[in-house]
């Protein structure tokens, strides 16, 4: 895996992969930008800075702001604010959000030691190549009843990405990887109530990929065997018989399967809130017209912790998992926006979701995860039925992700064109330097 990794050289990424790699950098930036005023955005950035010194900064930026901080401190806060609107990449097969780890954890590196953006587009890539492929054979249903899938795959996807921005050796890229993956971690009984824990998951499996990366480039070994030896992750959790499902570099860069969201909410949610969005948008349908409301999807989604959920809510990211609360919300409000996440007590919100009934689709079971789709029928009072169906989930485009970051850049033109013209770029650290803000 490792050696796979190192045999690629930076002219022969696909000129698609740098453009995935590009467009999903700046959809993180847009995120963390947006997501910087949130409580645990603000709890974050407030850590981190706590050791900041203007007579004796550190060498790595937090996103938007002036402030410098110890690398590990730096990724952490980053990765936490990329994934604090709960609108990030997905690669569903992995069932991970790699972006909010790998970005973070490669800007960090190349702050403290100069990394060619070519370079950094290579490393990106092979991190998101590694990570989704353990994430393929680890994840399952009864995988995500105890597991966290990013807090486990974005360590070591992170640290092989940053051990290769920094040109370590084969060697020491197998200790980063080893050690990283004895810090694989992050529980998913957050969903039932809202937990803010899934806000940092990406944050601690960034700064330990960081942690990971420093202590191999210093010389500290780690088991070679780490991932699959007799004690070593795979076994460690139950899944020995897995470890030769893991092959990267095998066809197509798994970053092409990536997709961004365009609801601020979960993944298996994405589908149903487009559907029921076409209902409220284009067939005309009134909530206060519906009497019910069905919603069918793959079994995936539906047995995802907290994707099942009538309420009540009180906390935003149980409204964020729910896909009754995901789909009342749309139909109510007639879009999709974070602010339809602030209507918890809302009554006709609450009426909507108590009046669906969630239950997998043979189709969309069988379809999972090369696609995910959902469908939507409502029942009105005059007893007519409107239903909307999408086979998958309609990605936000390029387009969109540039809108949604020049709404929150002020600085936005300069950014686009340093990551537009990234593999030129002789230092991708100086990136954040243009994100700083006027504090």
């Amino acid at each position: 895996m490792t050696r796979a990794a190192r045999l690629v050289k930076p002219d022969e990424v696909p000129e698609a992969v740098r453009d995935k790699v590009k467009i999903g950098l700046l959809d993180m930036l847009s995120c963390a930008l947006e997501a910087r005023d949130l409580p645990w955005g603000c709890q974050a950035i407030q850590m981190a800075s706590r050791a900041f010194s203007p007579e004796k900064p550190g060498i790595a930026s937090l996103i938007g702001s002036r402030t410098r901080v110890a690398t590990g401190d730096a990724a952490f806060a980053n990765a936490t604010l990329g994934h604090g609107l709960v609108r990030e990449d997905m690669h569903t097969g992995a069932v991970s959000h790699l972006g909010v780890v790998i970005y973070p954890t490669l800007l960090a590196c190349a702050q403290r030691s100069p990394v060619h953006g070519r370079d950094f587009i290579l490393a990106a890539a092979c991190g998101y190549e590694i990570g989704a492929a353990i994430g393929k054979a680890l994840v399952d249903a009864q995988f995500v009843k105890f597991h966290r899938p990013t807090g486990t795959t974005g360590p070591i996807a992170a640290a092989a990405a940053g051990s290769l921005a920094l040109g370590l050796s084969e060697d020491a890229t197998v200790s980063a990887i080893g050690l990283a993956a004895n810090t694989a971690g992050g529980l998913n009984e957050w969903p039932y109530t809202g937990g803010d824990e899934m806000f940092f998951h990406p944050g601690f499996a960034a700064r330990n990929a960081v942690a990971a990366v420093e202590l191999a480039q210093l010389g500290a070994f780690a088991s070679e065997t780490a991932l699959d030896g007799i004690s070593g992750l795979f076994a460690a959790l139950h899944r020995s018989d897995r470890v030769d499902a893991v092959a990267p570099f095998q066809g197509e860069w798994e970053i092409l399967s990536v997709y961004y969201k365009p609801a601020p909410a979960c993944n298996y949610a994405q589908t149903a809130c487009q559907a029921a969005l076409i209902l409220a948008q284009q067939d005309g349908v009134k909530s206060g017209d519906i009497e019910s409301i069905r919603v069918r999807s793959s079994a995936a989604a539906v047995a995802y912790p907290g994707c099942n959920f009538a309420g009540p809510f009180q906390r935003i990211l149980q409204a964020k998992m729910s896909i009754q609360f995901c789909v009342a919300a749309t139909l109510a409000q007639g879009r999709i926006a974070e602010s339809n996440y602030r209507l918890l007590d809302d009554p006709e919100v609450t009426r909507l979701a108590h009046a669906i009934t969630l239950e997998p689709g043979y189709e969309f079971t069988q379809s999972y995860p090369a696609q995910q789709g959902a469908e939507v029928t409502v029942k009105l009072r005059n007893g007519e039925t409107r239903t909307e169906r999408l086979p998958d989930v309609v990605p936000a485009t390029p387009g969109e992700i540039r809108n949604r970051f020049r709404a929150v850049c002020p600085n936005a033109k300069a950014v686009e064109d340093f990551i537009d013209d990234l593999e030129n770029q002789p230092g991708a650290g100086a990136l954040l330097t243009l994100l700083e803000g006027k504090e």
